[in-house]
């Protein structure tokens, strides 16, 4: 009664806005007030399992990624892009998919890729007469990019909390990302269909020397996600080393090459990945304790006992599991979200005999989906607050994104491991 009692108290906390972290504090002063439980050892085991080497790996990517928003790296590989599709009807959206990937890939972070992404090209593009609710839902869905597309923080997270590879991890993630990314694209490509006034890029005479000239400003840009991915699959650097290596390598690029960096903006990035670190890590702590609440009580086994007596189907017990998840990702973050869903729902993947890493690439598509899932859907209301655009009209296109991108992509995911296990069984066999 107690742990129904405490998970009751966490989501009307979560409801009514408190934050994650004093939402799950919230539960652990009900917990110690009413219960038999002694705080202190919940207090002492949070402490000892952030007690971690790869969890300085999550810092360091908010770090980097902060840098690389305030430095400006993101712009030579947006215009770099836009370069090649801009010429196309839709092309800029194109691009704004490309680059949430690509900075995805660095930033590790959502809210990171959505906000220095969005920030860049939602003006372009409004100047290229780019419908506002459309443009805005097309770079809102591309943010989660970011969850899927390694080095991600989410999966870090993930392998820490069920002891799997790193490496493993971020594999697995890889074929869904490029899946998702070309569904946006396509379902972008019919709803832009009805609009005949959007502006493409005039064709150059030049092309040839605009590609080598751009090529040359971007290629310290476009050197850091390969040095950085190229480090951990070539077995050179752990996750933990390559996010060292992107702050170590953005400080000097975004000061010196690119320039948006100075003494001030500096100061203010650090405070600002301190700050978030913080939060992050405050909620670690919270999450933790509450997570082992629930394994305490043994809560994984009754819920896959409860799962199991309403069927022993894979298909139908999978559906269960992607909505209890994509409900997790509309109350939470996805740092939240990753660390309640993954001790709760593992034991149950497992005894389905789903791989411990298809999950991890099904708890990436799930949460992602769920932040940008109305009512609650927190990556929607920060990509309004980003672009400019009110949330009535994101809302439409967002849903078609969710039902023909989104969707079909969690389906695929869920219901075919070659998708997922292609990249971990050839790089490990």
């Amino acid at each position: 009664m107690l742990i129904l009692l405490t998970l009751l108290v966490i989501c009307l906390a979560l409801v009514v806005g408190i934050p994650v972290p004093f939402a799950f504090g919230l539960a652990l002063i009900y917990m110690s007030l009413t219960g038999d439980h002694d705080p202190a050892g919940f207090l002492t085991s949070g402490h000892w399992r952030m007690n971690v080497l790869v969890l300085l790996a999550i810092p360091l990517f908010i770090m980097a990624g902060t840098i690389m928003e305030r430095g400006k790296i993101a712009e030579p590989l947006v215009d770099l892009a836009e370069l090649f599709v801009g010429r196309f009807k839709g092309g800029i959206a194109y691009t704004a998919v490309g680059a949430s990937a690509i900075f995805g890939s660095i930033a590790g972070s959502a809210t990171a890729t959505l906000t220095c992404i969005g920030s860049i090209m939602m003006p372009q593009l409004r100047k290229a007469n780019y419908p506002e609710g459309l443009s805005a839902a097309l770079i809102t869905n591309a943010a989660p990019l970011g969850l899927l597309i390694p080095p991600s923080a989410i999966q870090i997270i993930y392998a820490w909390v069920t002891r799997q590879s790193v490496l493993k991890c971020f594999l697995a993630t890889i074929v869904p990302g490029l899946i998702l990314v070309t569904l946006l694209c396509i379902v972008n490509y019919v709803m832009l269909r009805k609009y005949n006034n959007i502006k493409v890029l005039p064709k150059s005479d030049n092309f040839g020397k605009e590609v080598a000239k751009k090529s040359r400003f971007a290629f310290p840009a476009l050197l850091m996600p390969f040095m950085i991915l190229g480090g951990i699959y070539g077995g050179i650097m752990t996750p933990t080393e390559a996010a060292g290596i992107a702050v170590v390598y953005a400080i000097p690029v975004g000061f010196f090459i690119y320039k948006g960096l100075n003494i001030t903006n500096f100061k203010a990035a650090l405070v600002q990945s301190a700050t978030t670190t913080g939060v992050v890590m405050v909620m670690f702590f919270m999450v933790m304790i509450v997570s082992r609440l629930l394994i305490f009580e043994d809560i994984p086994d009754l819920a896959k006992e409860l799962i199991f007596s309403v069927s022993d189907n894979p298909i139908i017990v999978l559906i269960m599991i992607n909505v209890v998840m994509i409900l997790i990702g509309m109350l939470m973050d996805d740092v939240s979200g990753v660390l309640l869903a993954s001790p709760l729902l593992f034991p149950i993947v497992v005894e389905l005999g789903v791989d411990p890493i298809q999950f991890a690439a099904i708890v990436g598509v799930n949460l992602g989906m769920g932040n940008i899932t109305p009512p609650t859907a927190p990556l929607l209301y920060l990509g309004s607050r980003v672009t400019g655009v009110r949330v009535s009209a994101m809302l439409k296109p967002t849903l078609i994104m969710i039902l023909f991108a989104w969707i079909p992509t969690l389906i695929i995911t869920t219901y075919v491991p070659e998708v997922s296990l292609f990249l971990p069984q050839m790089f490990f066999g």
